[in-house]
């Protein structure tokens, strides 16, 4: 080998190596979710997700060869990620999956750019600010707030208002007053007004409260037809429960990700639910196989088998969704990529390109570059309307390649 390539490839090894955390044998990823507090539930779920994808992902080669080690840090709150995200830059970590929650994932991806780590949300669907590493240090591969939100106003616009008894329908839109809660309505308020529609009344609350009698309240005196709730497991149960006792004459309800889709929701409400819809990302016991392609077929049999047997529950939502979208990174992503660096990781994720259907989730993947209004979102990641069918019962209703029940639109109580 000439001397002056003999130089070059002496100065790149380590270059190359350093980038690579970990050792000569092994890939270290970064694992930041809420293993406690009051997101502990879902972050611990999505979290295990992720842990399978590393499984299976170490008994398919690794990453080139290299078994992936994953490194966990709690964060139970955006206070916490700065601590835990140095935590686990210091153990070895460029790349970084997380968070589950969106006040955590905003946190995090301001430290991804100052630290520059690379940062791949797999659960949370709040907005992160303007001007922030989005398509560079920062990557959502669940679904924006917004477009749940949009989703939803679409769905109950055209598939539901003509089976309603009253029509043109007047919306009303409830949300918890955080990262999460604005994200979503704003994408429920932005189609309400982009389509025309009457918008009788928002009803921001305080994550806080506990008496939503008020609220209820309100909302009667605004008069709305259909009530849109962005809102966590404890406040959208209470709220629903406020309205029902209130008698509020609400013709459809529909809500999102972390309350309406979930089970403790319809277990807590019984009855109560019945005839609300959901907009949110899919779980394994809703979710049609037949409707995705062969790869991600094969993956959900293999996880939500994996999973039953080792916490001895079925996929929720979170879990499916990091297991889904760890698979997209650590699969297809950061093989593409020639380092754990940032940039290069960076322009792996934005090369590589999955159809929908490929991932178990039902979702595929293209990123959106920076500069681009959703700049580092998946515009094909994955998301379905569920309706509450009969008391703790729940069935995919839209789209009709996922549906697994025709949509009823059962009267509310």
């Amino acid at each position: 080998m000439p001397l002056r390539r003999l130089a070059l490839a002496i100065v790149l090894v380590p270059l190359i190596a350093g980038a690579c955390s970990g050792s000569a044998k092994t890939v270290t990823i970064g694992a930041l979710y809420p293993t406690s507090g009051t997101q502990g539930t879902g972050g611990t779920q999505e979290l295990r997700g992720v842990q399978l994808t590393v499984e299976w992902a170490n008994a398919h080669g690794g990453l080139h060869g290299r078994h992936i080690r994953l490194v966990q840090s709690d964060a139970s709150r955006a206070e916490a990620v700065p601590a835990a995200m140095r935590a686990l830059v210091a153990r070895g970590a460029t790349v970084v999956v997380g968070s589950h929650g969106s006040a955590i994932s905003a946190a995090a991806a301001a430290v991804a750019e100052q630290d520059r780590v690379s940062f791949w949300e797999t659960g949370a669907v709040g907005q992160i600010d303007q001007g922030s590493p989005a398509g560079r240090n920062f990557f959502r591969l669940a679904p924006m707030g917004a477009n749940l939100g949009q989703a939803a106003i679409s769905f109950v616009r055209d598939q539901l208002t003509a089976k309603l008894p009253r029509h043109p329908a007047r919306y009303g839109v409830a949300f918890v007053n955080d990262a999460y809660g604005r994200a979503v309505a704003q994408g429920a308020i932005d189609e309400i007004n982009r389509s025309g529609m009457t918008l009788a009344g928002t009803f921001p609350y305080d994550g806080t409260t506990k008496d939503f009698s008020p609220i209820a309240a309100r909302v009667s005196a605004a008069r709305p037809d259909v009530l849109f709730t962005a809102a966590y497991l404890e406040d959208g149960v209470g709220l629903r429960q406020a309205l029902v006792a209130a008698h509020v004459p609400l013709l459809a309800g529909i809500g999102t990700s972390s309350s309406f889709c979930m089970p403790d929701f319809g277990a807590r409400l019984g009855g109560d639910a019945v005839g609300l819809f959901a907009s949110d990302k899919p779980d394994d016991t809703v979710l049609r196989p037949s409707a995705l392609r062969p790869e991600g077929r094969r993956l959900l049999a293999w996880a939500s088998s994996r999973y039953r047997a080792r916490w001895h529950t079925e996929m929720s939502a979170a879990a499916l969704s990091g297991f889904s979208n760890a698979y997209a990174l650590f699969v297809h992503v950061l093989p593409a990529s020639t380092d754990l660096r940032p940039a290069s990781v960076a322009a792996a994720g934005l090369h590589v390109k999955l159809a929908e259907g490929s991932l178990p989730n039902g979702g595929g993947l293209d990123l959106a570059p920076p500069g681009a209004p959703d700049a580092g979102a998946n515009k094909r990641s994955a998301g379905v309307i569920e309706e509450w069918v009969a008391p703790k019962t729940r069935e995919v209703v839209w789209p009709p390649a996922f549906a697994t029940h025709p949509v009823v639109a059962l009267p509310l109580s």
